[in-house]
């Protein structure tokens, strides 16, 4: 048998730092053994939303794709205190998209199919 896949994005978060997602409960246990930075990279979780987007653009800047499309999530909702800005998720998902990022083109598909921020298709 097979076993049954829980749904990530309900029960992981993503490190801002190497954009590596980890569970809910190994990042929870990490904090009671007093590891307070990255399971994967060591580095230091940021304290605020201003270090955490600059640790983004700094992933976005070696063509990470993970990042790229974290990124543009963040624009489209308007989180991390950025403005909300369709045209630029729309830019930042082509570019994850033509990277090879199979969720950044999902997320492309689904602008054209709503309209939002694009002209609808």
């Amino acid at each position: 048998t097979q076993p049954i896949p829980l749904p990530m994005e309900d029960h992981s978060v993503v490190n801002a730092c190497c954009m590596k997602g980890i569970c809910k409960g190994c990042a929870m246990a990490a904090l009671k053994r007093d590891m307070n930075d990255c399971p994967f990279c060591r580095s230091p979780f940021p304290d605020n939303d201003v270090d955490m987007l600059a640790m983004i653009k700094a992933r976005v800047g070696k063509k990470d794709p993970v990042a790229i499309d974290y990124l543009a999530h963040k624009y489209f909702h308007g989180e991390l205190g950025l403005q909300k800005d369709m045209q630029k998720a729309n830019e930042l998902w082509a570019e994850a998209a033509e990277l090879g990022l199979i969720d950044a083109l999902y997320s492309l598909g689904l602008m054209y199919e709503t309209g939002k921020g694009v002209k609808q298709d």
